[in-house]
């Protein structure tokens, strides 16, 4: 049986790199994508090689529709029919109050966050829905619990953008359904990655845990 193929996006490190690591130990091809950390992402490819699976890495900005374009061909060619996608690349900036922020700061999240997921879902529907010949696929968007907590005095347009997200995925999920696509978000709630250290705030977790239940 050929081992299908996974893309995920922003793979180099934090949830994306663990999905690709996972899902290569469990049979999958996987390609995943990277902004500018080349080292991180062929850390991730060399890992998932040296235990016998197959991975390649690419870099794109998901934001711009070339890059996503070129990410696309570069699966089709090098690895063949896309079976699942997992739109995981994002960003946050320095935490702050909405009063505190600029436009071209949610045009930059927003284009991370938002853009980048209808990109690459355009082109996974494209390939994967019956109606255009496909047989089927997953479409898989990482959210946030920031979509429903809204993060305030840090983080409210990266909140909002995921709420985006959330909105896309139910819309698309009903869309594509008869195609034999199935679309879902998880929301993740507070995880040890760079992320928080990226937003100026490395020890955000550890302050923030008291307020998760268990």
């Amino acid at each position: 049986m050929t081992q299908p193929i996974m893309l995920v996006t922003g793979g180099s490190r934090g949830i994306g790199a663990a999905t690709a690591l996972i899902a290569a130990a469990r049979g999958w091809r996987v390609a995943l994508t990277y902004q500018s950390n080349a080292a991180a992402a062929d850390e991730v490819v060399n890992k998932i090689r040296a235990a016998g699976g197959t991975a390649i890495a690419l870099q794109a900005d998901v934001g711009v529709e070339a890059d996503v374009l070129r990410v696309f061909k570069a699966v089709d060619e090098q690895l063949g029919t896309l079976s699942v996608l997992v739109n995981n690349a994002g960003m946050l900036e320095q935490q702050t109050r909405l009063d505190q922020m600029e436009l071209d700061r949610w045009q930059r999240v927003f284009s991370a966050n938002v853009f980048g997921t209808f990109l690459c879902a355009k082109q996974a529907v494209l390939r994967m829905s019956t109606k255009y010949g496909g047989k089927g696929g997953n479409i898989v968007n990482v959210s946030s619990a920031a979509a429903r907590l809204g993060s305030p005095n840090e983080f409210i347009d990266y909140a909002s953008a995921k709420g985006a997200v959330d909105s896309m995925t139910l819309g698309l999920s009903k869309e594509v359904a008869a195609e034999g696509i199935r679309v879902n978000a998880i929301r993740p709630g507070l995880i040890y990655t760079d992320i928080h250290t990226l937003a100026g705030e490395p020890g955000r977790v550890d302050r923030a845990k008291a307020g998760v239940p268990m």
